[in-house]
């Protein structure tokens, strides 16, 4: 007999879609400026997915086709028992890559059990080597800790670490040259992300806080050497070579360049609404789904196809007018 054909998600554009992130809460051990408010209220637990349902969600996403998952928050690390959902999740079917996106504060203590829950690859988010920096960039975090959950994550084995790291205007523009030194030293990648537009913040305002990836760029070449490269990790990033040491650079770059027609991706938030576009309200209530009938797998697979035909071209964000979306980012999923 043939072997059966594998379904896939295709949106009304042509594009398909193999990668969804994942969150698995809101809450945060951090209150980055660029993220949420200090005061932020987070999602009762009540109305957030359980980890059950967030395993059937994966489920059901892998036996539509989905190669690569990656789990995000908030601080994922902060939910409990999250390393087993990580472990279920890597041996579903058809999943090519589990991949984690993390803050960093727990990983000296859980680097080696996210390796053995078959995490593949991590992304460490560092927007400054300089400790009183990162605690004003953070309000709460510490820098020490975050360095040696780096350290530790290295030792883990991991098949790649890469930093990211947001640029803002006269906070932080001045360290890329650092920061990259500082991951290539480490054989880590590192992507420099422009900020974005989610949700209202009262701690400075974007426009003029804008630095966008054609500026980081020219700054990295004061003493780099960059090679553009056509290596892609699924995700919205432009790569590039440093000659020097061979270090891969990325720019995500949703305000100077574009990168919606090509994503192939989807956001799943902490309470199971199904986002279509990082820049975009439209949506699916996929918790509804999930709790009007429980384990229904074919009826939550029906509810992820359907929605493909709300995905959006893309974002059209505008520094300067006020926000359009009015989630932070913690709470779209990072």
């Amino acid at each position: 007999m043939p072997d059966a054909v594998q379904e896939s998600l295709v949106d009304r554009f042509g594009r398909t879609v193999d990668y969804v992130r994942i969150s698995v809460t809101d809450r945060c051990d951090f209150r980055c400026v660029y993220c949420m408010e200090p005061d932020t209220r987070f999602v009762p637990h009540a109305e957030v997915l359980t980890l059950e349902e967030l395993a059937l969600v994966a489920r059901a996403f892998t036996e539509l086709g989905v190669k690569k998952i990656r789990i995000t928050g908030g601080e994922p690390l902060v939910r409990r028992n999250v390393v087993k959902l990580m472990h279920d999740i890597s041996t579903l079917p058809g999943l090519r890559e589990l991949v984690l996106t993390t803050n960093g504060s727990q990983l000296e203590r859980l680097a080696p059990e996210l390796r053995a829950a078959g995490v593949k690859r991590i992304n460490i988010s560092l927007d400054s080597l300089d400790e009183a920096r990162f605690a004003r960039i953070t309000r709460t975090g510490k820098l020490a800790p975050v360095l040696a959950g780096i350290e530790a994550a290295r030792q883990a084995g991991f098949e790649k670490l890469k930093l990211n790291a947001v640029i803002l205007k006269h906070r932080n523009e001045d360290e890329v040259v650092g920061l990259t030194r500082y991951a290539a030293e480490r054989g880590m990648d590192i992507s420099f992300i422009e900020e974005m537009p989610l949700g209202v913040i009262g701690d400075h305002d974007r426009a003029e806080a804008y630095y966008s990836s054609d500026q980081i760029r020219a700054d990295l070449e004061t003493a780099f050497t960059l090679v553009a490269s056509t290596e892609s990790t699924g995700g919205p990033s432009r790569y590039f070579r440093l000659v020097e040491t061979g270090t891969r650079v990325g720019f995500i770059s949703p305000h100077s360049h574009n990168f919606c027609d090509t994503c192939n991706r989807v956001r799943l938030t902490a309470e199971g609404r199904l986002l279509l576009c990082l820049g975009q309200e439209h949506s699916v209530d996929l918790r509804a789904v999930l709790r009007a009938a429980p384990g229904d797998l074919p009826l939550l697979k029906q509810a992820i196809r359907d929605a493909m035909a709300i995905k959006p071209l893309g974002h059209e964000f505008n520094l300067a007018a006020k926000p359009l979306i009015f989630r932070h980012m913690n709470a779209t999923g990072g």
